[in-house]
């Protein structure tokens, strides 16, 4: 019987484990959502957020830079592209701003549960040195035995690098939000 190179091995234990599974369906699932949530921006949302704005089109918010024939104001990115002209497209960069914050409050939360899951509660009981009776953690004096014991001080946990990541995310997103108003107003 021939064995397979160590090479193989490895990669074959790679692919069985469960991480680079779960990688390849989470890629997977952001492909479809990508898909989803660009069209609930484009076709859902934008719409009447254009209608409250005075009947915008926000897929169809462009200037022309240069090129195309002077003094004419086209319908449409297409039609003044399809001139000739170089076009500042800032509805579709507003599109895919509004998608991006959607689909970062939707890992958000995602993540945000998944680490409410993860969190272990904190130890509140320990057992008595003399009767091996459960007591608080706190406790300085056995209920059961009547034991002086002495209690026991539990450090706070540091906040993880995940929970320290989503909170920069969320800062950083604000920040957008509050440029995209100014951008929107002005």
């Amino acid at each position: 019987m021939v064995k397979a190179p160590k090479f193989l091995s490895e990669f074959q234990a790679f692919i069985s484990r469960g991480n680079a599974i779960d990688m390849a369906v989470g890629i997977i699932v952001g492909s479809v959502m990508t898909g989803l949530v660009n069209s609930l921006v484009k076709d859902v949302m934008m719409p009447p957020i254009g209608l409250l704005l005075g009947g915008v089109d926000f897929s169809q918010w462009f200037y022309v830079l240069a090129g195309g024939a002077p003094g004419v104001k086209y319908p449409t990115i297409a039609a003044a592209q399809a001139a000739g002209a170089t076009t500042l497209n800032i509805g579709v960069f507003l599109n895919s701003v509004v998608s991006f914050l959607i689909t970062m409050f939707a890992i958000f939360l995602f993540v945000r549960t998944i680490n409410k899951a993860r969190r272990q509660k904190p130890v509140t009981t320990r057992t008595c040195p003399y009767c091996k009776t459960s007591i608080n953690i706190a406790a300085t004096k056995c209920p059961n035995c009547c034991s002086v014991v002495k209690p026991i001080q539990v450090k706070e946990e540091p906040e993880s690098d995940l929970e320290k990541s989503i909170k920069e995310l969320t800062k950083v997103a604000k920040s957008k939000i509050k440029k995209i108003k100014k951008i929107t107003k002005g």
